[in-house]
């Protein structure tokens, strides 16, 4: 048997993306924006189709995204941050509970929301993984936006009076 796998493709081009930058931590987060930023012009998304907004940290990103989100105008969006680990019980808030508002509102609003707020154990780590997990933001924003809009046209051939109940 063999069944075929669903290539949704990485091709930009007509797609509105939406990308919301913490702040903190500076300098890792701006290596994370220009890596997804050019990757995203590089599989063809108009530079007029990126909004680009900051917010001061990992924790006020999910709202910034809710709001992009309950806009309608974009067909994917990015969280860009990083939470580097210190002395307490902070980093375990702020990673937990970021992760958790971004993936409510991908699935609240049934858009695609690509995650990438580092968590890691020191400002070496983060800069390190930046420009990687920047430019794998854009790819995985373009590649659900795709796929999403494919999986969204499945039902659009079929006559409801042909279901049996």
């Amino acid at each position: 048997m063999s069944v075929e796998i669903f290539d949704a493709g990485t091709d930009g081009e007509g797609l509105r993306i939406g990308v919301v930058q913490a702040r903190f931590n500076e300098p890792v987060c701006t290596a994370l924006r220009e890596a997804c930023i050019e990757l995203l012009l590089r599989l063809g998304v108009a530079e007029e189709d990126i909004f680009l907004c900051s917010v001061p940290g990992a924790l006020e990103i999910p709202l910034a995204l809710q709001k992009l989100a309950q806009s309608g105008e974009f067909d994917a969006l990015v969280a860009l941050g990083a939470v580097i680990r210190g002395e307490t019980y902070h980093f375990e808030v702020v990673s937990n509970e970021s992760a958790a508002g971004v993936l409510r509102v991908s699935l609240d609003f049934s858009i695609p929301v690509a995650n990438a707020i580092l968590t890691t154990e020191d400002d070496d780590q983060a800069m390190a993984r930046a420009s990687e997990k920047g430019a794998d933001a854009a790819r995985v924003a373009v590649e659900m936006a795709n796929l999403t809009a494919s999986i969204a046209t499945l039902g659009n051939g079929a006559d409801s009076d042909d279901i049996d109940d």
